[in-house]
C-alpha cells in the first residue's frame, strides 16, 4: 500500500462520507507519539465553511499578503533540497503541459494550492499549544500524518499534504473553528481521486537507500 501511495492534486467532487474519514483518523492517531503525550488534534472541514477558507486563502494571497502561518518557515531551500523541489515541480509541469513562459497557468497551479486542490474535504491537523515549540511534539505530528494519509489511500481516498492551505493561518482557524490552544502545523486536502487529472500519475522519486541508509554492526 505505502509504495503504491502518491499525492493527489486533482479530485472529484463527490462528497466524503463522515464514517470514512473517522475510520481513516481512528487509523491515523494509532502512530507512536514520544511518551504516548498523542499531541495532535484533527479538524475536518467540508462544505461551506470550506469554501469560506479557499476564498480568504486566495484573495489575500492575491492581494500580496504576508504569509501567516503559525509555525516556523524556513528561508526557502538549498542544495540537494532545492533540486528534489525543482524535480518534482517540473515534472508536474510537463505533465500538464505548463510551458516555462506560461505566466498564467504557472500562477494558477499556485492559487490550486492555496484553494486546497479544491478537494472535498480538508483535515485540519493541529498541536497543543503546550508543545508549540517542542520538535518531538513535531516530529508525533508527522507521524500522525503520515499515517492519515496511508489510512485515506487504503480507503480510495487520495490526499496531499498541503502547506499551502494554511498560508493564512488565521482564514482557517475562523472557518474551520480552531480552539486557541492548539497551534495549525499543517492541512491534507482529501477527496476521490480524479484519475483524469493528469498530474494524478505523477510519482516523486526517492533518493537510493544507498544516499541515506548507514549500517553498523551488519556482516
Amino acid at each position: 500500500m505505502a509504495t503504491q501511495r502518491r499525492s493527489i492534486r486533482g479530485y472529484k467532487p463527490d462528497p466524503v462520507p463522515k464514517e470514512v474519514i473517522d475510520e481513516i483518523i481512528s487509523v491515523a492517531k494509532l502512530a507512536p507519539s514520544s511518551m504516548n503525550t498523542q499531541p495532535w488534534h484533527f479538524h475536518v472541514v467540508t462544505g461551506e465553511p470550506l469554501e469560506r477558507i479557499r476564498e480568504g486563502n486566495t484573495e489575500l494571497m492575491l492581494a500580496g499578503a504576508a504569509v501567516d502561518r503559525e509555525i516556523k518557515m524556513g528561508h526557502g531551500y538549498e542544495g540537494i533540497h532545492r533540486e528534489r523541489q525543482v524535480e518534482i515541480a517540473v515534472q508536474l509541469f510537463e505533465a500538464m503541459g505548463i510551458e516555462r513562459h506560461d505566466k498564467e497557468r504557472r500562477q494558477d497551479w499556485v492559487m490550486r494550492g492555496f484553494r486546497q486542490f479544491d478537494a472535498p474535504v480538508s483535515v485540519v491537523v493541529t498541536l497543543d499549544k503546550a508543545l508549540e515549540h517542542d520538535t518531538v511534539g513535531h516530529f508525533d505530528l508527522g507521524a500522525a500524518t503520515y499515517g492519515l494519509v496511508l489510512a485515506a489511500w487504503s480507503k480510495g481516498l487520495g490526499s496531499v499534504i498541503n502547506g499551502q492551505g494554511i498560508m493564512q493561518s488565521s482564514v482557517v482557524r475562523e472557518h474551520a473553528n480552531i480552539p486557541e490552544d492548539e497551534v495549525i502545523m499543517t492541512c491534507v486536502a482529501m477527496g476521490y481521486p480524479d484519475d483524469s487529472f493528469i498530474a494524478n500519475h505523477v510519482k516523486s522519486t526517492r533518493s537510493p537507500n544507498e544516499n541515506v541508509v548507514s549500517y553498523v554492526g551488519f556482516d
